[in-house]
């Protein structure tokens, strides 16, 4: 069983008290998603664990890791050169994949597009 809540999929429960927060999530998440070439969003916590995404638990888990331990790095590097500044968006590029990373400080969004969607049309 996953660890973390998939996205896109009809939730059966009621919503918490924070619902208009919550909609307002799955709103931005869904806007990220219709985007062109973009394959996948986790979202994890302040520990690196997974809570929500659209891949599948071992991508899930491996994105999760490495992105936030990137992420934690990052943002030492950019304090360490100054200390009142602050990490607030990292963008990869590989020739397969592009990755976005926006950090927060109780989470981390993470997306990840085909950098030739456009091409690929």
């Amino acid at each position: 069983k996953p660890v973390f809540a998939p996205l896109g999929r009809a939730r059966t429960t009621p919503r918490p008290a924070a619902g208009p927060a919550m909609s307002e999530v799955e709103e931005t998440i869904n806007r990220i998603r219709t985007h062109k070439g973009v394959t996948g969003i986790v979202i994890v916590n302040s520990e690196g664990v997974p809570i929500r995404s659209t891949f599948e638990n071992k991508q899930t888990l491996q994105y999760s890791a490495l992105i936030s331990q990137l992420a934690s790095k990052a943002r030492s590097v950019v304090r360490d050169l100054d200390p009142q500044n602050d990490l607030t968006f990292l963008r990869i590029r590989s020739k397969k994949h592009e990755i976005m990373v926006a950090p927060d400080r109780e989470y981390i969004l993470i997306v990840i597009q085909d950098p030739n969607a456009d091409q690929n049309a």
